[in-house]
């Protein structure tokens, strides 16, 4: 808003239909930075295991309380919990939006990730990159899980399948290759952010640092026995095929 706009506002009723809409959107922004919030302070007193079996509660009630409230207020239906609307959806059409969800969220990642280092400088950027992926990968291998309904211990089976659900799966080409009936390797043939890297001739974004946890705790939270080593990933040398490798294992 425009500063005599702000200094003629007392209160939302005053603001105008495009800014009424602008402050709807910013009150769905705290309530989704609210619900993290909570989260994170959960995973912070009891641990990020009990944080998730007490988050799965809290989003299927707050869900469901959303979109129910949402549906009568814009007057779309429902149909057991889900639009009506997307449901109508070829399954083309729902393929093409989860992959503009996932560059959605690949963009969400690099604007924090540039706020930071443009706020402070790369390293502090790189290394709040490299915790916010000690939480977001298994909280995304757990969303997986769950919505797979993979038993507790899914084995090697359970994990490729879960690789294939990830948000970079819809962004960037990865490959599994079986090994022995013990292990598998997972390569990231294609990387999106890397060869964006490429195209501008800038050498390879250091990432190992972020997969070693990435990975790691991805394999672990789909089944506890699983283990994981990298073969290479940035600033390692790599062959053109892929820009990273991970070998998964676990005793047969």
């Amino acid at each position: 808003m425009e500063e005599e706009l702000r200094m003629s506002v007392e209160k939302p009723e005053d603001l105008s239909q495009k800014d009424m809409a602008r402050l709807v959107m910013d009150m769905f922004y705290r309530t989704m930075v609210h619900h993290t919030l909570w989260f994170s302070e959960v995973e912070h007193q009891f641990g990020i295991p009990k944080a998730l079996e007490m988050m799965k509660i809290a989003r299927e009630n707050s869900t469901r309380i959303q979109m129910d409230r949402l549906a009568k207020v814009l007057g779309f239906e429902l149909e057991d919990g889900i639009p009506k609307a997307l449901l109508r959806l070829p399954k083309e059409s729902l393929l093409d939006l989860m992959n503009h969800a996932a560059v959605n969220w690949l963009a969400n990642d690099g604007v924090w990730f540039q706020a930071v280092e443009f706020a402070r400088d790369m390293n502090d950027a790189k290394r709040c990159n490299d915790s916010c992926w000690t939480r977001y990968s298994p909280f995304e291998a757990w969303a997986i899980k769950d919505f797979l309904g993979l038993p507790e211990q899914a084995g090697l089976d359970g994990l490729k399948k879960a690789l294939r659900f990830r948000m970079y799966a819809r962004i960037n080409v990865q490959s599994i290759t079986d090994e022995t009936p013990g292990s598998f390797v997972f390569r990231m043939n294609d990387c999106r952010v890397q060869s964006a890297r490429k195209r501008k001739g800038l050498d390879d974004y250091p990432c190992k640092s972020a997969g070693l946890v990435e990975y790691r705790t991805f394999g672990e939270t789909i089944d506890s026995r699983i283990r994981c080593e990298c073969i290479g990933c940035p600033p390692d040398a790599h062959p053109e095929g892929w820009f990273c490798a991970w070998r998964y294992s676990m005793p047969i």
